[in-house]
């Protein structure tokens, strides 16, 4: 069954603060979260008959005073909320439920309140304990580095292009009250920033922030009935590779984003050239340009120069991560729902660095070391024959 143009994003808002909150739990952020896109959709918790996100639906059923008809707690990284939009999508045209609240929130930095992982011998047991922890990389700047190199060394991609992702996006966050880093950048001022681990400079990495989201969707037939723009679901698409970077079938490349990616354009039935904004997860600059290749608007080794020469930056061709990313607007762990948030704000014509005319967005997001990947193509077109 094709989801195109079956369920429609109605209410959309972030946590009501975002950066360092040490006094707010993971639950409260999610809280707060959902009752600002409830509010922005004009409802009550009593019109919520599903549940999707990666903390346990049941306390956030609880919390709410509510016992949904469906819930999904798939958890497969920061690209888990693109997922639970193509799901909610799915369960809203096929009738298990009318109105689904996806809530995100995560004390990233302030890690209040967070669920605490099992002893060490679990984490040692676990996949990556076993098959590549135990070799010395540590975090995904050790993790990601490795394909990176390898991905430069075949294609070309300079130390500067990777460099000129952090600096199209602060071009972006420069006109964003709520981002994190918003003081325009250069290459230089990259390069000079700390190294972390090659070939990744610190600007070159996520912020580590607090924060969160929640989206409430519905059947695109009753999108006009609250009292914000709708923003149609047009294409969705998910898949996963591999747990552990090392088994990825091409480290230069990921097959999870070009199957997820090529099943949401199929659905929405639109080209490259229809897609007038896009965003790629960015926790590490080499993500946006590894998105362009793959999802398929540039060929080849050619992301990296796309983006040096402007084609993402204000007045490019191809707007991408207007907010600033994950690498300048927020970034509390698993950046999937910012990345969702702002092309709804720019679909709807409210975003605070808006594109003229934006019509259709292409959402792209990353679970770990490209193990997950999630698309989305938005809209506010409304649906025709």
């Amino acid at each position: 069954m094709s989801l195109r143009y079956k369920a429609a994003i109605v209410g959309a808002s972030e946590t009501t603060e975002i950066g360092v909150l040490p006094e707010t739990s993971e639950t409260q952020l999610h809280i707060d979260s959902a009752v600002n896109a409830m509010n922005n959709a004009g409802i009550g918790v009593d019109q919520i008959d599903g549940i999707a996100s990666t903390m346990n639906p049941a306390i956030l059923s609880n919390y709410l005073g509510i016992v949904p008809k469906w819930i999904d707690n798939t958890s497969v990284g920061g690209t888990s909320f693109l997922i639970h939009v193509r799901h909610a999508a799915a369960a809203v045209a096929s009738g298990l439920c009318e109105t689904v609240l996806c809530a995100m929130g995560e004390s990233g930095r302030s890690r209040v309140g967070v669920a605490r992982r099992g002893g060490g011998g679990q984490l040692d047991n676990s996949y990556p304990g076993q098959f590549e922890s135990i070799y010395g990389p540590l975090g995904p700047p050790t993790l990601f580095g490795m394909g990176v190199l390898r991905f430069m060394k075949e294609t070309g991609t300079t130390l500067e292009q990777l460099a000129s992702v952090a600096v199209a996006q602060r071009k972006w966050s420069n006109k964003v009250p709520r981002a994190m880093f918003g003081d325009l950048i250069t290459v230089d001022d990259v390069f000079n920033s700390r190294m972390i681990s090659y070939p990744f400079n610190l600007f070159m990495c996520c912020l580590v922030t607090d924060g969160g989201g929640s989206l409430i969707i519905t059947s695109a037939d009753r999108a006009k009935d609250f009292p914000t723009t709708p923003v149609y679901i047009m294409g969705t698409g998910e898949s996963v590779e591999t747990p552990i970077v090392s088994q990825m079938y091409d480290m230069t490349h990921s097959a999870a984003f070009q199957t997820s990616s090529k099943k949401a354009f199929e659905e929405s039935g639109v080209s490259h050239d229809d897609i007038d904004h896009l965003m790629v997860y960015d926790a590490f600059a080499h993500l946006p340009i590894y998105g362009l290749e793959d999802l398929g608007f540039v060929g080849r080794g050619e992301g990296g120069a796309f983006i040096e020469e402007g084609n993402t930056s204000p007045g490019g061709k191809l707007p991408m991560n207007t907010n600033g990313g994950g690498l300048s607007y927020t970034h509390s762990g698993m950046y999937g729902m910012y990345a969702i948030q702002e092309a709804v704000r720019q679909v709807r014509g409210e975003a605070a660095h808006q594109v003229e005319g934006v019509k259709t967005s292409f959402v792209q997001g990353v679970g770990g070391m490209f193990m997950a990947a999630g698309s989305l193509v938005l809209t506010n077109e409304e649906p025709h024959d």
